[in-house]
């Protein structure tokens, strides 16, 4: 058995000394800048209203879009963006589904992500809870084209999952 040391519990710990002025010089002074450029699509109606509500945030380098088809995108601030040209700058793109409306949109996606190396993450939030048809076919729709996928989910994910990606 190793013998034990004793340690004086009122010496400062590791953490404590950090909290010093005199460790505070080596500290970095300015704001972490925004490590992502992400993408935000609504595929179907009801995920387009959470989309835009989101969008009402304040982000740094976030975009947020309404699919329409063959690969248009229309901004919520009602410009428009081919998909194309929206993925040539982004590092991570979110869709978002609240039913399985927006199925043959999260197959372009996906494929026009996976083909430029571009990390893709779904939310289906479903209106009733969690449960639901449409909630299940929206998870079948994405779970081939999103590398991270976030079945059950609400409005207070999609704001989380941004925050985390520092959007």
């Amino acid at each position: 058995m190793a013998p034990r040391t004793f340690v004086d519990p009122s010496l400062p710990s590791s953490c404590a000394r950090a909290a010093t002025a005199a460790e505070a010089r080596y500290r970095i002074q300015r704001p972490v800048a925004p490590a992502r450029a992400p993408r935000v699509v609504g595929l179907d109606d009801g995920a387009v209203g959470i989309v835009r509500r989101v969008a009402g945030l304040d982000w740094a380098n976030a975009r947020f879009y309404a699919w329409r088809d063959a690969g248009l995108l229309q901004g919520v601030d009602g410009g428009s963006a081919t998909l194309d040209d929206e993925l040539a700058s982004a590092d991570v793109v979110v869709m978002i589904a609240t039913s399985d409306g927006g199925a043959d949109a999260a197959h372009t996606i996906g494929e026009a992500c996976f083909q430029r190396g571009i990390m893709t993450a779904g939310l289906v939030v479903a209106g009733d809870g969690g449960a639901g048809d449409g909630a299940d076919r929206a998870v079948a729709a994405l779970r081939p084209h999103a590398r991270v996928l976030l079945p059950g989910a609400d409005e207070s994910d999609v704001v989380e999952l941004l925050r985390a990606l520092r959007a």
